[in-house]
């Protein structure tokens, strides 16, 4: 299971970033933005890592891994 951490929404917003505008970004439907910050959906590598260059972070920074 990965989650993404409190700090992506945080990053999103210092970036003035609506999900809508990050899910642009990193070619996805906003709904799937949605359901990262709520932990229901594991992002492939590619994803994270498109996440994590939109908000100028690192995956390890923006996910935790583990075990459901």
């Amino acid at each position: 299971m990965v989650i993404i951490t409190k700090m992506g929404v945080i990053l999103r917003a210092r970036h003035n970033l609506t999900q809508e505008d990050l899910a642009k970004k990193v070619g996805v439907r906003r709904e799937t933005i949605v359901f990262l910050e709520k932990g229901k959906y594991n992002p492939s590598l590619q994803l994270a890592h498109d996440v994590a260059k939109a908000l100028k972070s690192t995956i390890e920074e923006l996910f935790i891994f583990g075990k459901k």
